[in-house]
């Protein structure tokens, strides 16, 4: 008999089951409630939400927005935001995460602060997230993705490193030892590691699970940044691992030599949608 396990820790992080019930808790009001951008990089609890009569907007379309109810998800936003919404007289309802705000905030004051440093983020560009991060700045901060960019900066002015809160411990150190060992002894480099604590521990825990199954069904959105950093935490401790956004994308033949089976997803996988999957697999277990 296969056996089949989910990963404890797997599912909403704090940040987007808070977002996600304050979503709910408008629509059970009966009144027309918009979202900016989709409230969580998963396209099945996007849908789910949808069907509730949650509408989904970009910035443009907010824009023409006047008189109406937006909802602001875990990754933040902008100043400008904020700015439009009271121009067109949008009732906010904020769900940013806790975590990310303490960010914002803290970007914010260094940039007020030290505004001939280099602010950088190192974070992926055009993310939600690291836009609002950006934001904070007036737009001048410094986004690096990897040791590439990394390179480019001017290691003979003072640099103030953050951390989108979604990404890897490990490549934020290395970044910061190159620095440490290119920067000019006459300027300051002060580092701060903002990353979220509930994701990086996820980080442990998932290698941990995958280690010890035959195979691994890694669920989540294709447009999660952090779904991308976790599933390749997975494929590194074990080659048989495997990244689906639902159940219909299961190949049984991946399953066929599998005594045990183990899934697990990102913090923008909904429970639900890992238990299908796992279902899926029951209904055509011999």
């Amino acid at each position: 008999m296969r056996q089949i396990e989910i990963e404890g820790s797997s599912g909403f992080c704090f940040g987007v089951t808070t977002a996600i019930r304050k979503a709910e808790e408008e629509l059970a009001t009966g009144k027309q409630l918009f979202c900016l951008g989709d409230i969580v990089h998963n396209g099945m609890e996007c849908d789910r939400l949808r069907r509730m009569g949650l509408a989904t907007i970009n910035h443009e379309q907010m824009e023409d927005l006047h008189h109406a109810k937006v909802l602001l998800r875990a990754h933040g936003e902008p100043p400008q935001t904020y700015q439009l919404a009271e121009r067109n007289d949008i009732d906010i309802v904020d769900a940013t995460c806790p975590v990310v705000l303490r960010l914002q905030r803290r970007i914010k004051q260094s940039y007020a602060e030290n505004p001939e440093a280099q602010i950088v983020i190192f974070g992926k560009n055009g993310h939600a997230e690291v836009l609002g991060l950006v934001g904070q700045t007036e737009g001048k901060a410094i986004v690096v993705e990897n040791m590439v960019d990394v390179k480019r900066l001017d290691f003979n002015r003072d640099i103030f490193l953050y951390s989108q809160t979604t990404k890897s411990l490990d490549e934020f150190n290395s970044i910061i030892e190159y620095i440490q060992a290119h920067i000019s002894p006459t300027v300051t480099f002060r580092s701060f590691d903002t990353i979220c604590r509930q994701v990086a521990n996820r980080m442990r825990d998932i290698r941990q699970f995958a280690s010890k199954h035959d195979v691994v069904l890694f669920v989540s959105g294709r447009k999660s940044s952090n779904g991308r950093v976790l599933f390749n935490a997975c494929a590194n401790v074990n080659p048989n691992s495997y990244h689906v956004e639902c159940a219909a994308e299961i190949d049984l033949k991946w399953l066929e030599k599998a005594d045990t089976v183990g899934i697990c997803g990102a913090t923008s996988t909904p429970k639900w949608l890992m238990e299908e999957c796992r279902d899926f697999i029951l209904s055509h277990s011999n």
